[in-house]
């Protein structure tokens, strides 16, 4: 395969049932360039042409591009606080098929062995077809491919036991960014920035289409910047992490109860339908989390915000607290037109899109 190969791959992934014309406008070839590239990616069983629906207007009717029937796929797969979930993603995004199951915080091993199984049908059932797997984790991946997740008391991990191939793997919150920059709320913007809530709170920032990771892959932890009360210790080691200020530990505390075994199903519930009781305490963590988010927009200089997680309840149901915090919080400058917070399109599936677009990116690479 060439470049320009490999360039059209991208196109007809970026985007789904882009017509032929287009694609080759996109790239900057002539249609018969085009055709010869479509018709080389065709061979190799890597891209398909269909019909496109007709414009109304006169000439030839195109075609649009599409997956080959049997081309290569990917594996995505997300581990969350109590849940797995595995899927089968074609070029362009669309999902085949999808396993998981409940685990309810279980030790490693519990949670890998059946992971790994699902992992190993899909790969039987598709006939080899997929080529690579992209992870989504809930805490934070070395570029050695080793997670270490405080909220479940996984440390210093494995992840390579899960795929013996072509494998990347990220945290839950950053691959989540990626994805709202790719294909979601954020596409579009300079610098976005992503903040997920669940069983504390993680994130990323966008530059101009590039995920800013650190040196070590641990870019992103804002959970862990002391924006909370520092006399609460945090799982992570740290005390006063912002994490601990917005999650369902925060309001577990707010309320005088014990932290329940599953936060953010406890927190959903009480953010979304408060009782009396309930209503000042999710007040309480939607200031905190407009506090924090203005300190970051200060210091990134972010022009667009995207919640996910439990922070798209606490948008909805607390709106004014959360705004009225963040722009107190904002330089004065910032105020007349300050960044607009707004919900992750893709919801709850963002880290699990997130880790299929990684799959996907790394994989093109060897298409080519």
């Amino acid at each position: 395969m060439t470049t320009r190969s490999t360039e059209l791959l991208r196109v007809a992934h970026a985007h789904p049932g882009v017509t032929r014309a287009d694609a080759a406008r996109m790239l900057g070839v002539g249609t018969g360039a085009a055709t010869e590239i479509v018709a080389r990616l065709t061979e190799a069983e890597l891209l398909a042409e269909a019909p496109a629906a007709r414009s109304g207007g006169r000439g030839r009717p195109t075609t649009m591009l599409v997956p080959h029937p049997d081309g290569p796929l990917v594996l995505a797969a997300e581990i969350t606080q109590e849940v797995w979930r595995v899927q089968v993603v074609e070029l362009g995004g669309n999902v085949l098929a999808t396993a998981g199951e409940e685990h309810d915080g279980a030790a490693w091993a519990e949670v890998a062995a059946p992971l790994t199984a699902a992992i190993g049908d899909f790969r039987d059932r598709y006939a080899g077809r997929p080529r690579a797997l992209g992870l989504s984790a809930p805490g934070t991946v070395s570029p050695g491919l080793r997670l270490d997740a405080a909220n479940l008391k996984w440390r210093d991990v494995d992840l390579r036991t899960l795929w013996p191939g072509l494998f990347v793997a990220g945290n839950d919150a950053t691959l989540a960014a990626s994805a709202e920059s790719r294909r979601g709320a954020a596409t579009g913007a300079a610098v976005a920035l992503h903040l997920r809530i669940e069983a504390g709170l993680g994130g990323a920032v966008v530059d101009h289409g590039q995920v800013l990771v650190g040196a070590t892959g641990a870019a992103g932890e804002f959970g862990h910047m002391p924006f909370g009360d520092p006399a609460v210790a945090c799982p992570c080691g740290a005390h006063g992490c912002w994490g601990t200020a917005v999650d369902g530990s925060a309001l577990a505390r707010l309320l005088g109860r014990p932290t329940p075994r599953d936060q953010v199903t406890f927190a959903r519930r009480a953010i979304t339908s408060p009782t009396a009781e309930e209503r000042p305490a999710v007040s309480a963590i939607a200031r905190n989390l407009g506090r924090g988010i203005a300190g970051l927009v200060n210091g990134v200089d972010a022009d667009l915000v995207t919640l996910g997680g439990l922070g798209v309840d606490l948008l909805r149901s607390a709106p004014d607290d959360l705004r009225d915090a963040y722009l107190a919080g904002l330089m004065a400058y910032r105020r007349d037109d300050p960044p607009p917070i707004v919900p992750a399109a893709l919801g709850d599936d963002g880290p699990i899109a997130g880790a299929a677009e990684e799959a996907w990116s790394a994989l093109l690479v060897t298409l080519g």
